[in-house]
């Protein structure tokens, strides 16, 4: 079974292909969409949804997209639906931890979580939404060369690594995304021996 990640991102790409192994995950680029998709609405579920409804619209593919939010607690849940410009439209992620360690300075409280909302559109005659939440604190300086966005800076609860000092298999078992993720492979399963 085909269905369609609406996302430009490799590293996305890359995780959720690592995740789900039973469906083949095609590509923005492979069904031919080479337009930026839009993402004007002010939560992690409207941006998702709007993603995953304007590919299938559009491109008549089941399609799933994902928007993803790191909540600090002492900045009152920013910078959430908009991590990925917090430093500006440029999306620079080196850019948006420096703001973030900037602000964060001389702060105590450093709690904070990654929350990832998947909307999926072409299974139901509704969308479904999939999400999944890990909890843990910005560290004071930058660790790790692997992963994305802010994973040098977020050290999950509970672990002595932050998701860039972690290998993807390790940040798979336990991040926003997968835990996400794997509901989302639950429910594409269920689906896929019910039609077969």
């Amino acid at each position: 079974m085909k269905l369609c990640f609406a996302t430009n991102n490799s590293h996305k790409l890359e995780e959720v292909r690592h995740a789900i192994k039973d469906f083949q995950i095609v590509s923005l680029e492979e069904i031919k969409c080479f337009e930026e998709l839009p993402e004007t609405r002010d939560t992690l579920e409207g941006n998702s949804l709007q993603k995953a409804e304007f590919v299938f619209n559009k491109y008549k593919f089941p399609c799933f997209a994902d928007d993803t939010g790191l909540e600090v607690e002492a900045l009152n849940n920013a910078p959430g639906v908009y991590s990925a410009r917090y430093a500006g439209p440029q999306r620079n992620s080196d850019d948006n931890i420096d703001l973030l360690l900037k602000i964060l300075h001389g702060k105590e409280n450093r709690l904070a979580r990654f929350r990832t909302v998947i909307s999926l559109v072409g299974f139901e005659p509704t969308p479904l939404l999939f999400e999944g939440i890990i909890d843990g604190s910005i560290t004071l300086d930058k660790r790790g060369s692997s992963g994305f966005g802010y994973d040098p800076v977020f050290l999950p609860d509970g672990y002595a690594k932050t998701f860039a000092e972690m290998t993807l298999a390790e940040k798979n078992n336990l991040s926003h995304r997968a835990q996400a993720v794997k509901k989302l492979e639950a429910y594409l399963t269920r689906a896929a021996s019910l039609t077969s």
